[in-house]
């Protein structure tokens, strides 16, 4: 079997997916917004937003297509084993060799574009506050943990294929199903290595929320504002912490646009998630993505032929992690993510459903129609794409499903709330 050829086309079909799903964004741009989302953004807004979108969806178009280019050149002229000729032959510095080629050529590709996106797209549609050093230190510090992590994950493959050989299998998977959970554990102290957090101030909002949160045997840790709109004007909020004792994160820009309703309206709907265990759910989802990938792992490193296809004199790790990423896990991807998002839309709805059920419908609505204004959300993808990779159902969908809840559960306020908003 010829491996450079099927690499190759691999690549490049994968390739092609990508560059085909950021077209079908871009032709829905122009989709009828529906009628329960009209009010999101007036005509002036909507035609900003259709020219925004069309800039963001051509830029990954480009950065597709050059992207194939260079992974297919630097693919087909064998450069990753000519780069690592140059230095010595230990398996650990071979694959070191080769993952810092990789991810310092992908970084200076992926700066430019992020560039582009951060400091010039956005910068024109007034959502970017990053100054041009902030930027820099982002990416530096990205590229930091980048270049430790991959590092460090595919010596530890190098070092269980050694030990254990072909069963080294379903110990990698476990590894990875550990790292994953070590990484949701450090996120709140990577955030912290960027950013400002400050207590929220006590009223309202503080004892609505610890309210929500302790009626449900929930303990908070601490709810802390960031300060995120050194670096955009876009909202969002989120819990860190494991099993029930949690920490609640706001940027500051949604506590400046939202009503303390409206905030609770979203964490009773992310409370809705734990009590469901749509985490836990997700997390056993991931297990089996992680034993995949594991499998797939397992597959480039006990293949030298396929090393040897691209100028190696035998198997090389760094080369396997790369080949794992850009065309094993490329092609599975699709299918897999599709499956997750499906369950994630489900849980999405369910989630919607116990903010109801606390009496935060309305708030709900008017929260995520905020939310969407606030991100210039897409508010009419195109069906397929919803089907193909979307975690989150469409804002008018949602919407639909929380007022016919809201009638169902017969909710006094949220009914009365509702029919005003209808009257108007």
């Amino acid at each position: 079997m010829n491996w450079k050829i099927v690499i190759l086309v691999i690549v490049t079909l994968t390739s092609l997916y990508e560059m085909a799903l950021h077209f079908i964004q871009y032709r829905s741009a122009s989709n009828p917004t529906p009628e329960n989302v009209r009010d999101v953004y007036d005509a002036e807004t909507h035609k900003r937003w259709t020219e925004y979108a069309g800039e963001k969806c051509r830029l990954k178009i480009f950065a597709s297509l050059v992207s194939w280019a260079v992974t297919f050149v630097l693919l087909m002229m064998n450069a990753h084993a000519a780069v690592a000729k140059l230095f010595s032959e230990n398996l650990y510095v071979q694959l070191a060799v080769v993952l810092a080629f990789q991810t310092l050529l992908e970084t200076v590709f992926s700066v430019t574009v992020k560039y582009v996106d951060t400091m010039k797209i956005e910068q024109k549609y007034g959502f970017n506050r990053s100054t041009l050093k902030t930027f820099v230190i982002d990416q530096l510090r990205s590229l930091a943990i980048e270049l430790v992590l991959t590092i460090g994950m595919t010596a530890l493959l190098a070092a269980l294929h050694q030990w254990l050989g072909d069963g080294m299998v379903l110990l990698f998977a476990a590894v990875l199903f550990g790292f994953t959970l070590l990484i949701s554990f450090l996120y709140p102290l990577f955030s912290r290595m960027g950013n400002k957090f400050v207590p929220l101030e006590e009223g309202e909002l503080k004892e609505k929320l610890t309210g929500l949160l302790t009626k449900h045997g929930y303990r908070v840790k601490a709810i802390e504002v960031m300060d995120a709109s050194r670096r955009t004007t876009k909202s969002n909020a989120y819990f860190t912490g494991f099993g029930r004792m949690k920490t609640i994160v706001l940027y500051d820009n949604l506590v400046s646009s939202m009503t303390p309703d409206e905030i609770c309206a979203v964490f009773a709907h992310e409370m809705g998630h734990g009590l469901n265990r749509d985490v836990l759910k997700q997390q056993t989802m991931n297990l089996c993505n992680l034993l995949l990938m594991a499998v797939l792992a397992w597959l480039a490193v006990r293949t030298p032929e396929v090393h040897q296809a691209f100028g190696f004199a035998a198997v090389n790790y760094g080369f396997a992690f790369i080949l794992l990423g850009s065309a094993a896990l490329a092609l599975v991807t699709p299918l897999t993510g599709m499956l997750m998002s499906a369950y994630s839309r489900h849980a999405e709805y369910r989630a919607d459903r116990q903010a109801v059920k606390e009496g935060y419908g309305a708030g709900l609505i008017t929260g995520l129609k905020k939310l969407a204004r606030d991100n210039f959300s897409h508010l009419a993808p195109s069906p397929l794409l919803v089907v193909l990779e979307y975690s989150h159902p469409p804002l008018s969908r949602r919407i639909a499903a929380i007022e016919k809840t809201m009638v169902e559960s017969g909710s006094a306020q949220d009914s009365a709330c509702l029919n005003a908003a209808e009257e108007k």
